[in-house]
């Protein structure tokens, strides 16, 4: 692959090959010169790219990395490498490069807003083919995505292309409900501070909406509705092993292993299926198994699957219990640091390790989290001004003692505790139990 064609895909891989002598606004800037200057991409421009599949025929990659956004540059670092494959397979594609969320039409791109990376496979029509891109790591991603996978995920995309309209059908479902709004600019959080398009004649970066703050907005939205947070809302997108199912990140869908005891392993799927469609969805990647899995009720319901075992067909049925969405982890999400805010008084916890356990003589099982990092500067410092300080042991919460996970406390503190009250915390520091209270933000 040449070195002008990883320029383009990675979309500032030199940028940020020299971040620290450049500004935020510099490396907007930047990125924009060099993608238009290598013309293999379409620079943020949709319309365009809707009209060049419409008079070539040809299905469109859309790839959504914001900018100028350090870790998505790290993924895509990650994700391109020296493959020719991939470049031959990318020029059978509409090739669209969006940078920003300003303007974007909600009703059809839909995706995990806590996402760095996402890319879009789809007919000119709008019809998705599929989609691509996941994390369950503030930090790794390589159990998630990859280059082999991207390419798969292209070859499945341009296979049903061929298809179409004859499997027209099969992929309705893969265009969710209307969302709240049409743009993200008209959530009320955003509307005052953003417009529907980057600003180049002023500060670019500081003009455009990230990903996340769709999320943000949205969580915003509900919580000033009704004060809590649906749970399709505060566990969105669910990663698949969350339910036992661990997928190869290098194939689109095939069953890398199942953990023993889960949801997967008593629906039946074995290690080696190639799961071909869920809920009647063909499947590109481990992102289009989430899409189906979102929209599963958080009362739970039955998935069903079609699996090629030893060379046939099978059909397995994931049966999915009220509260399922919760076994899902949000720690690592960036929409987890507004939760912290609201329900942990701006703390950051983590599960103590056995070992540590053993030596501060705490239980086997049971809550201990333990403070890694407490926040200094308001809104989030409640918890500082409370008392709490790193290392500190949590021990109990509100009288509770099985809230293992961040996870659970984030979740019990948004959703059950009043805003405005004060939360009774024990604590284990320095060998002494303390209790301590903390107040949940209004």
């Amino acid at each position: 692959m040449n070195r002008l064609f990883l320029m383009a895909l990675a979309a500032g891989l030199l940028a940020g090959g020299i971040a620290a002598a450049q500004t935020r606004e510099e490396k907007v800037r930047t990125d924009k010169a060099k993608v238009e200057a290598t013309g293999f991409w379409i620079y943020n421009d949709l319309p365009k790219a809707f009209a060049e599949a419409k008079r070539s025929g040809k299905p469109i990659v859309m790839v959504l990395r914001c900018i100028p956004c350090e870790q998505c540059v790290k993924l895509d670092d990650d994700l391109v490498d020296q493959d020719q494959r991939l470049q031959s397979l990318l020029e059978k594609f509409v090739r669209v490069r969006v940078v920003s969320t300003n303007g974007l039409d909600l009703s059809l791109f839909q995706f995990d807003t806590d996402q760095s990376f996402a890319v879009f496979l789809l007919n000119a029509d709008g019809t998705i083919y599929g989609r691509y891109g996941t994390r369950s790591d503030q930090m790794h991603w390589a159990d998630d995505v990859s280059l082999e996978g991207l390419a798969k995920a292209l070859e499945g995309a341009l296979a049903l292309h061929k298809d179409y309209p004859s499997n027209k059908a099969a992929l309705a479902a893969k265009k969710g409900p209307a969302p709240d709004f049409a743009a993200p600019e008209q959530y009320p959080q955003l509307k005052e501070k953003f417009g529907s398009q980057l600003n180049y004649e002023g500060n670019v970066a500081q003009s455009c909406i990230h990903c996340h703050q769709i999320g943000d907005a949205q969580r915003e939205l509900h919580r000033a509705k009704s004060g809590a947070l649906p749970e399709q809302v505060l566990f969105p997108y669910p990663h698949p092993k969350a339910l036992g199912l661990i997928l190869d990140p290098k194939e689109r869908a095939t069953v890398l292993r199942v953990d023993e005891g889960s949801l997967a392993a008593k629906a039946g799927f074995k290690a080696g299926d190639v799961i071909e469609k869920l809920s009647g969805q063909p499947l590109l990647s481990l992102a289009d198994v989430q899409w189906v899995l979102h929209h599963v009720p958080a009362d739970g319901g039955s998935v069903n699957a079609t699996v090629l075992r030893s060379g046939k067909a099978n059909d397995i049925t994931l049966e999915l219990p009220k509260g399922w969405r919760q076994r899902d982890d949000i720690a690592w999400r960036a929409s987890s640091w507004e939760l912290r805010r609201i329900g942990l008084g701006g703390m950051r916890l983590e599960n103590v390790s056995p070992e540590l356990r053993a030596e501060r003589k705490l239980p086997a099982d049971g809550m201990a989290l333990r403070v890694e990092h407490v926040g200094a500067f308001a809104p989030h410092n409640r918890a500082q001004q409370a008392g709490f300080v790193m290392n500190d042991v949590l021990i109990s919460f509100d009288g509770r003692t099985d809230l293992a996970r961040e996870t659970d406390l984030l979740h019990y503190a948004v959703n059950v505790l009043k805003p405005g009250s004060t939360v009774p915390v024990q604590i284990l520091r320095e060998g002494k139990k303390l209790t301590l209270k903390l107040p949940v933000a209004e």
